[in-house]
């Protein structure tokens, strides 16, 4: 079996590739580079190159030489990597006609746990969509801001002692509201410094968050470290890192105790077991970020059932848009005319919280025909929240 084609497809908000071989089989992947899908659709052309004419079934060894060839890094390299590798674990799942996740070791366990998106703009709509989780069988819920989800057009400001004690106060609403059935999984999307995030971590732990997602930007490990050892909240971090060497950087610094692998930007399947493998031998799980469209969250599944040291599975409303327009730049954006199933041939049943594994041979998608004519591709457009004097504001 030779790969003959690899296509690129940009739809509505989203990037997806497509690898065409000669016996008919083809798969499917998407790019997790989501503020840079034009790049990162360049990057997939490039490698293309190199991978027409190969076998697709040498997933690991096409890996390392497009990971290796040119020595850079970053999200739209690594994003277009990621959608390769997808697709190429897609075809050999359906080439050998098994569920990809039997390919990488078959199945940890029957059915995959997920917390569902919730957002509020006001303490009220927060906790009236926290209620409605639980109403529906979630039994965890995340992408949980505590500072609220205001739109980026919006300066902001709040004096450190009021935004620290709000923001408390809406963890507490929201613990009395669905009670200890629910775990909470508070994202603080990366908007304080190591000091804030000390302060606030003790003042939340008797709530019991599930974990505290990026209390700070990702860049400084070494400040990640010292929060992550200060505090008594599980620090949950690495949505936003490409290499399992950034992982590992992290994890000897004891500075996560779950990791949000994005399988879609970190180098696909096989760069996110890499990166499980290693979590797993320093006793922490893995929790995949999932942002994207009903093809990451099928991707997210095979890793979810095959990984041992795998907790929870982040999992966005795809009757909705997605998640990183309705907490971006949904402004400009028609809520009501678009929903992300209707992209695809498949989306994920949840019961009681839990999505049942597929069987489906491959990751058990695909998308529909002419997707890229039926929802054309929108560029993201650049809207980074202001502070009230003018200044930058981390969001």
């Amino acid at each position: 079996m030779k790969i003959t084609d690899i296509k690129v497809i940009p739809a509505n908000r989203f990037l997806y590739v497509k690898v065409f071989t000669d016996e008919g089989i083809t798969g499917i992947g998407e790019s997790g580079a989501w503020g840079f899908l034009d790049a990162s659709a360049e990057v997939v052309n490039t490698l293309k190159t190199y991978l027409i004419g190969k076998d697709p079934l040498q997933i690991e060894h096409h890996w390392q030489y497009m990971y290796r060839c040119f020595h850079f890094r970053g999200a739209a390299i690594m994003g277009a990597i990621s959608a390769i590798d997808i697709a190429l674990w897609d075809i050999a799942g359906k080439y050998f006609n098994v569920p990809t996740y039997m390919l990488l070791g078959g199945k940890c366990r029957d059915k995959v746990r997920t917390y569902y998106h919730v957002f509020g703009e006001t303490t009220e709509e927060l906790v009236k969509n926290c209620v409605k989780a639980k109403e529906l069988g979630y039994n965890a819920i995340g992408h949980l801001s505590p500072f609220l989800d205001e739109p980026r057009s919006k300066p902001y400001f709040l004096p450190y002692t009021k935004m620290i004690n709000e923001a408390v106060e809406r963890v507490r609403l929201i613990r009395e509201a669905v009670g200890d059935d629910v775990d909470l999984c508070l994202e603080l999307h990366r908007r304080m410094k190591p000091g804030e995030a000390i302060a606030f971590a003790h003042a939340v732990e008797k709530y019991n968050p599930f974990f505290l997602e990026d209390p700070t930007t990702p860049d400084n490990f070494d400040s990640m470290a010292l929060i992550a050892n200060r505090v008594n909240v599980p620090i949950a971090t690495g949505e936003r890192l490409h290499t399992i060497q950034e992982f590992e950087m992290l994890l000897s610094r004891n500075a996560m105790a779950y990791a949000r692998t994005s399988v879609c930007l970190c180098g696909g399947i096989t760069g996110t077991k890499k990166i499980a493998a290693i979590a797993e031998a320093h006793g922490v799980q893995i929790v995949p970020h999932n942002p994207l469209s009903p093809v990451s969250t099928a991707a997210c599944l095979q890793i979810a059932v095959s990984t041992e040291n795998f907790a929870l599975q982040e999992l966005p409303d795809h009757e909705n848009i997605s998640a990183t327009e309705r907490f971006t730049s949904s402004e400009s954006l028609k809520k009501a005319d678009f929903k992300q199933s209707d992209l695809v041939t498949w989306v994920p049943k949840v019961v009681n919280g839990f999505i049942e594994i597929p069987t489906t041979p491959g990751i058990g998608i695909d998308l529909v025909e002419d997707v890229e004519k039926k929802y054309p591709y929108q560029r993201r457009e650049i809207n980074t929240r202001l502070h009230i004097d003018g200044s930058i504001v981390d969001q």
